[in-house]
């Protein structure tokens, strides 16, 4: 089971769909359903019920998303121990997020080739500024995720200097973290968004870079294409599924929010799972609705549940309950995600 966030953008349903057809291929021995938090459709309990009406008896949920902040640590597995719960007949476990890994690193290395291959005139790298963009979340460990990726990639790949910003939530927002990289002194600005999937706030980002262009006449601005369903991407979703099967499932806990008293957020630790998408689960795209909704993707709150002992490293479907696990207090009985 493929989990999305989803999208009200069609482009970006279609491109997350051609992900589960491309895993279908890659794993012949699996039935592959995907869904999604919000507005598209299938939502995430519509697959899942579509694997059951199959008559499978083990379900491995691995998120379609990069890191995890909100919908990796308290959506998806509120969505999935709901499931669980009300199903003690399948087991159903939890992967992890794709996070920082060096498949992703690759592919992210390729679309930035893609952009210099295309560009008119050679540049230099030692000449040139990489700017990563990331989504946004109000999860600062997320959003330093993107910080490490956009530092292996400037050393790894020789870039004069490197710099991150976000399409949302958090700062700097593209606009003004453009503004700063413009007056750094680099004839190169090569701006990659470390996303997925298109969408609105893909589309954003290269509008912003267009105006930063205009501002600037006197440097040349790249816009590198997003991951998408790169082979390497493909591979680390393969991966996901493998670590299922090793029980190799636990995040990173070290700097998260709702176990530790990170700055800022002190008040963060403990909080209560509970899925925040009913309001636009299944709500349709633009497709459907025939217009576009300028609608801002971002955490809706609470970012992890932490009822279930919060979430990482340990399969969250053997709940045998009447109620979701993390809606319980205590620890489940394998959570090794400490």
């Amino acid at each position: 089971m493929i989990c999305g966030h989803g999208s009200r953008d069609v482009g970006a349903v279609e491109e997350f769909n051609r992900l589960a057809v491309h895993l279908r291929a890659r794993l012949p021995q699996y039935a592959v359903e995907s869904g999604f938090l919000e507005f598209a459709r299938p939502i995430i309990r519509e697959g899942l019920d579509a694997l059951k009406a199959a008559g499978v008896n083990r379900v491995f949920a691995v998120p379609g998303m990069l890191f995890a902040a909100g919908h990796v640590k308290n959506d998806l597995p509120w969505e999935v121990n709901s499931f669980a719960a009300e199903h003690p007949d399948i087991t159903v476990q939890f992967g992890r997020e794709l996070g920082i890994d060096p498949k992703l690193l690759k592919a992210a290395q390729a679309r930035i080739e893609e952009a210099e291959a295309a560009a008119p005139t050679p540049v230099d790298r030692k000449d040139t500024l990489l700017m990563v963009v990331g989504r946004g979340t109000n999860d600062s460990d997320a959003n330093s995720n993107i910080s490490k990726v956009a530092r292996m990639l400037w050393e790894g790949m020789g870039f004069g200097w490197a710099e991150v910003c976000y399409s949302g939530v958090t700062s700097p927002l593209v606009g003004p973290g453009l503004a700063h990289a413009a007056r750094l002194g680099y004839r190169r600005i090569i701006v990659f968004p470390y996303f997925l999937f298109t969408g609105i706030l893909v589309r954003r980002i290269y509008d912003g870079v267009d105006e930063a262009a205009a501002a600037h006449p006197e440097i040349e601005f790249l816009k590198a294409p997003y991951l998408n369903d790169h082979p390497m991407v493909i591979e680390s979703f393969v991966e996901r599924v493998s670590d299922i099967l090793a029980g190799e499932t636990a995040m990173n806990c070290q700097l998260c929010k709702y176990r530790e008293q990170v700055i800022g957020f002190e008040d963060s630790v403990g909080a209560v799972q509970a899925g925040h998408h009913h309001h636009v689960r299944g709500a349709g795209t633009d497709g459907d609705h025939g217009h576009h909704h300028h609608h801002h993707h971002h955490d809706h709150g609470h970012d992890h549940g932490h009822g279930h002992g919060h979430g990482h490293g340990h399969d969250h479907g053997h709940h045998h309950g009447g109620e979701p696990a993390g809606s319980r207090p205590g620890r489940t009985e394998n959570d090794s995600g400490r």
